[in-house]
């Protein structure tokens, strides 16, 4: 069953780049005590996350962290060092954590994974937002295709804090 608004993220690990190379992160790192956008992709450098959902986050991420967002979060079932890659190649400013999530544990322990095997690319995430404070969920926005970004993108959390 998938998450909903009120359910508290579950325990998963996240890779994190770092200088001295991929570091594990706890959902308790990242959420705890904090108040954090997540936004979920399919997959880097693929054409509506990188064209269309990526661009809309960091367009409105200054007004975010206005409102009160501690932490921009990206995730994302690839491994560190694409993520790593992706975050060198858009976040300009620094404003995002990228996360890996390279066995889609998460993804999986909250109920949005996507089959897109059919297109060559295994198990990946569905496209998503959300508002989590503390580590619980307040907001989520589920996009029905995951071609399309439509309600997950920076612009709709922001106008919903």
């Amino acid at each position: 069953m998938a998450i909903q608004i009120g359910d508290k993220l579950p325990e998963a690990k996240f890779r994190v780049m770092t200088a001295e190379g991929p570091q594990v992160k706890s959902t308790d790192d990242i959420f705890k005590g904090k108040k954090v956008a997540l936004f979920a992709v399919p997959g880097a450098y693929t054409g509506t996350c990188h064209k269309m959902h990526l661009p809309s986050i960091f367009l409105n991420a200054y007004a975010m962290k206005d409102k009160g967002v501690d932490t921009i979060a990206i995730v994302s079932v690839n491994d560190a060092f694409v993520m790593n890659a992706w975050k060198r190649d858009t976040d300009q400013r620094d404003e995002a954590t990228f996360l890996a999530d390279g066995n889609a544990d998460f993804t999986k322990a909250i109920g949005m994974e996507l089959d897109a095997s059919a297109n060559g690319l295994g198990i990946r995430s569905k496209r998503y937002s959300m508002l989590i404070e503390d580590g619980v969920v307040k907001k989520l926005n589920l996009e029905a295709m995951p071609g399309k970004v439509e309600v997950s993108g920076g612009d709709t959390l922001l106008g919903q804090l």
